[in-house]
């Protein structure tokens, strides 16, 4: 493994890529040794020295690691967007989400509500509850999670509901099911985008690697997944 290309990722992504990586290995030769934290620990982790090749992350987590010297300037390309989902257990009663006031009543409603507490997602969360005029009465509810288990832990019957990315909704099946996206007016995206390191192991390899998971190719794969292209 000490050949391999180090890729350091999103736990959000972690479901989609997964699913590629083999599939590069197998036409490349190369092999990919791949860790996965929340977004801000990527950063937080790199910046403190965490070796690697290649780092998906959000886009302006990627930047301030171009700032700090840790990403190459201009080896920066989008990867994708993941969309923030409602998650329940399967076979629960699922609430119907389908508009801002019945999502509203859904968060109101149930017993309890998991979500990332670390997470970009848990933040964009809080807001938009704050943005709803809902937060008093949901965060009482409020389940936090940390180290990216919040679809997991729906589906340990710890929370009634649980939201998150919705690739960490799929990826959970058959224990979990996603009940919707956010409804359209209040529908938001996870960025993420890939950087190079300017210190690599394997620079010729993590660039193929880069530009295996943005090509064409693999849209399909990904959005089977939840990551959705521009």
């Amino acid at each position: 493994m000490n050949n391999a290309v180090r890729l350091f990722g999103a736990i959000a992504v972690r479901p989609a890529v997964v699913a590629l990586i083999s599939q590069f290995e197998k036409a490349t030769g190369f092999t990919v040794a791949a860790k996965w934290e929340l977004n801000p620990t990527v950063k937080k982790q790199i910046e403190a020295g965490e070796p690697f090749d290649l780092v998906i992350t959000n886009p302006n987590l990627i930047q301030g690691l171009v700032v700090s010297g840790k990403v190459k300037a201009g080896s920066q390309a989008a990867f994708g967007r993941v969309a923030m989902g409602v998650a329940a257990k399967a076979g629960s009663r699922q609430p119907d989400i389908g508009s801002v006031e019945t999502f509203e009543n859904a968060l109101k409603s149930a017993r309890s509500v998991a979500y990332a507490s670390e997470g970009t997602s848990g933040g964009y969360f809080f807001d938009l509850l704050e943005r709803l005029g809902i937060a008093d009465e949901v965060k009482p509810k409020l389940v936090a999670i940390s180290g990216g288990q919040t679809a997991a832990a729906v589906g340990r019957g710890e929370a009634e509901l649980g939201v998150i990315p919705v690739t960490s909704i799929l990826a959970a099946a058959p224990e979990v099911t996603l009940v919707g996206l956010f409804p359209t007016e209040l529908e938001s995206y996870v960025e993420f985008a890939i950087g190079l390191s300017t210190d690599p192991t394997r620079a010729e390899a993590a660039k193929q690697l880069s530009g295996f998971l943005t090509s064409m190719a693999v849209d399909d794969i990904l959005a089977a997944k939840g990551v959705e292209r521009r």
